[in-house]
């Protein structure tokens, strides 16, 4: 009993322990968007598709982008990596054609991650791809050109992070909301020089992603500074954080990783409720975020699309990453499939993009999605039975119609929901679509 009592409370506590660190405890500016900013937001959502880049000096190890901290490389060893990164391969021409090819509405990529080393042209540090490599060019500068001639938002992942700053000392403990024995007003005052650098040097920036804020829960990180300053520098620019808790006043987007919103398999999640936001779920099309030369199962075209379609369903967009190699060249696992996932988006893109989710929850054989008068039946995973149940769908329906052959399709629409029978429905090994015309 005894044992049975401390386990109760050990859970307990760990449960209102893990509550605690859920929400953001210093004090935050009343935000009030702009009406561009709203626009904006509604512009992310129905993009739907966005293509995630971590690349930096780390790609030379081909073990990930975590490959300093988990190998506990020091740094005045790790930082000769930028002595002979090299990209010559890089085209960012190919890279932005690949994702607009793929149905990406946009980019998200690392101009800084947690090794501190910057992908951009910064004064606020030598440390960076311009100053410290033979390379001796921003690539963010000509990723920018290029995500503008095709019509592809261009967006920033900064790390909060830092593993190799004496003004950040990540071993330090944290005593009111400080780190012990560090200068911390002076790395808020540099990640502000950097943000203000990527808002004013690569014209009008979608978003900043900001990443790295679990490994300092209890920190002052000052994001009512940092959050006035972006709105200030571009009204525009949509606020994302990957911080696992709840929705912190100033955010535009709330962001969950490697979960669709609501769920909670990886363990990011718990307690994390879903808010009216712009919604987005991020992964990778490997293991790791950055470049991984013993990836073994990249994921198939019908995977990503899977995601895609299970995103939508839940109102969220789908932000897939790749990790280019040293050179600066995405591989060709990761291309071709995303070339054959952008034949399918081409195809079936208007029952994806635009559409609105959410609106029953998702099903074991699928998920729903709606535009207009349209409800968009999704099935992808295959059904045994000569008809689909589709549970608690409130609107009233007119018509069925297979997508792909346009066949009508028979149903019986009853209070507990509707059933439509599937018999002359033609196969799709990827994604049966039906399309429901409503009431509206």
């Amino acid at each position: 009993m005894k044992k049975l009592v401390f386990l109760l409370l050990f859970l307990i506590g760990g449960m209102t322990a893990s509550a605690q660190k859920k929400v953001y405890h210093y004090p935050m500016s009343d935000y009030t968007p702009t009406p561009g900013n709203l626009a904006a937001r509604q512009e992310f959502q129905a993009d739907r598709f966005g293509l995630f880049i971590h690349w930096g000096i780390y790609s030379i190890l081909g073990d990930g982008e975590w490959v300093m901290f988990q190998q506990k490389i020091p740094f005045d060893k790790y930082k000769h990596l930028a002595d002979f990164f090299n990209p010559q391969a890089f085209n960012a021409k190919e890279w932005v054609s690949m994702a607009k090819s793929a149905g990406m509405k946009y980019i998200t990529i690392t101009a800084r991650h947690h090794d501190g080393f910057s992908m951009f042209d910064t004064k606020a540090s030598d440390y960076n791809i311009v100053d410290a490599t033979p390379y001796g060019r921003d690539p963010m500068k000509e990723l920018a050109a290029e995500c503008k001639k095709q019509g592809i938002k261009l967006n920033f992942y900064y790390s909060l992070l830092d593993w190799i700053r004496d003004d950040y000392n990540y071993k330090n403990k944290i005593v009111d909301g400080v780190p012990v024995d560090t200068d911390w007003d002076s790395y808020i005052e540099f990640m502000k020089a950097q943000l203000t650098e990527l808002l004013t040097n690569y014209g009008e920036i979608g978003c900043i992603w900001f990443d790295g804020y679990w490994q300092r829960p209890d920190v002052n990180w000052h994001f009512d500074e940092i959050y006035s300053l972006i709105h200030k520098l571009s009204p525009n620019t949509l606020i994302a954080n990957n911080h696992h808790i709840t929705i912190i006043p100033g955010e535009d987007i709330q962001t969950f990783e490697r979960d669709l919103p609501g769920e909670n398999v990886q363990g990011f999640s718990r307690g994390v409720e879903v808010s009216k936001l712009p919604l987005e779920t991020c992964t990778t099309m490997g293991k790791a975020w950055g470049f991984n030369i013993n990836d073994k199962n990249p994921k198939t075209p019908k995977q990503v699309i899977d995601l895609l379609v299970g995103a939508a369903g839940k109102n969220a967009n789908l932000l897939m990453n790749v990790g280019p190699m040293p050179n600066g060249k995405i591989q060709s696992e990761f291309t071709e499939s995303l070339a054959k996932v952008g034949e399918w988006t081409a195809k079936y893109g208007e029952t994806i993009y635009g559409t609105q989710g959410s609106i029953i929850p998702n099903q074991e054989w699928g998920v729903l999605t709606s535009k207009g008068n349209k409800v968009y039946v999704h099935i992808i995973k295959p059904v045994k039975d000569a008809y689909l149940f589709i549970p608690n769908l409130k609107v009233k329906v007119k018509s069925a119609y297979g997508f792909d052959e346009n066949v009508k399709l028979k149903f019986k629409q009853q209070k507990e929901g509707v059933f439509v029978y599937i018999k002359d429905l033609k196969e799709n090994a990827i994604d049966q679509i039906i399309t429901l015309t409503v009431k509206m």
